[in-house]
Parts: structure tokens; C-alpha cells; sequence
């Protein structure tokens, strides 16, 4: 039975994708010289949890270029976000209105 799902949305329209607790799930956005790969698994301090590990990579250019920036999981059914130390400066966007 499927834990997870993958839904994206291109040029060439919509494509899913499913994982159970044993395969995960990862995705792979980028654009040239910047991407972002997540990878979805079971939490490793709670196997009934989902967790997602954040990576920033070098995009098309360089893919194989990797460094973690973050983990995401449940606490008190509320998401939070634990930044990875990554010595990159972390620069705030304006919110859009």
C-alpha cells in the first residue's frame, strides 16, 4: 500500500508517483545552476511518522552537487522545520501579497 505520493505538473502536464514505507520517495526540482531534491521516509525516531529531508543541489548543471539544508516532520501534529547548519547565508524573501 502507497504511504506516499508525488504529484508534478510541467510543460508536458501532470505526472504521479507513489512510495510505500520500504522505497520512500524523492524529487528532483531544479533549474540550471540551483535544485532542490527532497527525499520522503519513514521518521527515524518514529516508524509510524513520515519524515522529509531537504537538499540543495546544483541543478541541471551540477546534480550530483548536494548539501542538506533541512529535515521536516510532526510535533504535536504541527510540521516543523529543523535547518541544517550549512554555513550558507539564509536571506528572507518579501511574502507576496
Amino acid at each position: 500500500m502507497a504511504r506516499f505520493k508525488g504529484d508534478i505538473t510541467g510543460s508536458r502536464g501532470n505526472a504521479s508517483r507513489l512510495g510505500d514505507s520500504k522505497s520512500g520517495m524523492s524529487a528532483h526540482v531544479r533549474g540550471w545552476g540551483l535544485g532542490i531534491r527532497i527525499y520522503a521516509d519513514t521518521d527515524s525516531d518514529n516508524p509510524d511518522a513520515d519524515g522529509f529531508t531537504l537538499y540543495a543541489t546544483g541543478g541541471s548543471n551540477n546534480p550530483s552537487e548536494s548539501k542538506r539544508i533541512g529535515y521536516v516532520r510532526l510535533e504535536d501534529a504541527a510540521p516543523v522545520l529543523y535547518v541544517s547548519d550549512t554555513r550558507a547565508s539564509i536571506e528572507r524573501r518579501p511574502e507576496r501579497n
